[in-house]
This record gives C-alpha cells, sequence and structure tokens, in this order.
C-alpha cells in the first residue's frame, strides 16, 4: 500500500476514533502483510548447478599497441587510427571522447 507523505496526519485522538468498520477491513484485506520482494536480490542468492567457476583460471594474450593504433588521452583505451577525432595538446583524443 503506497503512502501519501502529503497527507496531513492523525493525531492520537483521531487513530482511537477510527471505526470497527475499519478496522476489520484492514484486517481482512489479504495484501496489507504482503512484502514486495526484490527479484534481483533474490536471484543473487539462488546458484545453477556446475556454476561454481572459482577453480577456472583465466588466460588472455596481451598484445602490446600497434603501430596503427593510439591510446585516448582521455580514457587511456586503445584504439584504431580511424577513431582519431583530434590532437590537443599533441595528445590523440578518440572520437567517442570527443562526442
Amino acid at each position: 500500500m503506497a503512502t501519501d507523505y502529503d497527507a496531513p496526519r492523525k493525531n492520537e485522538e483521531e487513530l482511537s476514533e477510527d471505526s470497527l468498520q475499519e478496522l476489520q477491513a484492514r484486517r481482512t484485506d489479504k495484501n496489507s502483510g504482503v512484502v514486495d520482494e526484490d527479484e534481483t536480490e533474490a536471484a543473487e542468492g539462488f546458484e545453477l548447478p556446475g556454476a561454481d567457476l572459482s577453480g577456472e583460471e583465466l588466460s588472455v594474450r596481451v598484445l602490446p599497441r600497434q603501430a596503427d593504433e593510439f591510446t585516448c588521452s582521455l580514457c587511456f583505451l586503445v584504439h584504431h587510427r580511424s577513431q582519431l577525432a583530434y590532437e590537443r595538446d599533441g595528445l590523440p583524443v578518440c572520437s567517442e571522447c570527443a562526442a
């Protein structure tokens, strides 16, 4: 149930004067005790069988920067020369950072 925080609040006297029918309606409301659960939080605790990759080792071959590549002075990523937008103070800037 959504709460309107801008609505005027009831004081103690008004709370004690709630009608019997209103209190009974709240008690029989089926959704009053239901808690919304975040699906992503619930999925984090769920693990598929065989999904344990802790024993796996990742091996990647790293190549040095090629002659037709440059390192952007803003994002520090290596790009192909075709993505060179301009040079600022003699330092290359890629087209993604220039946009």
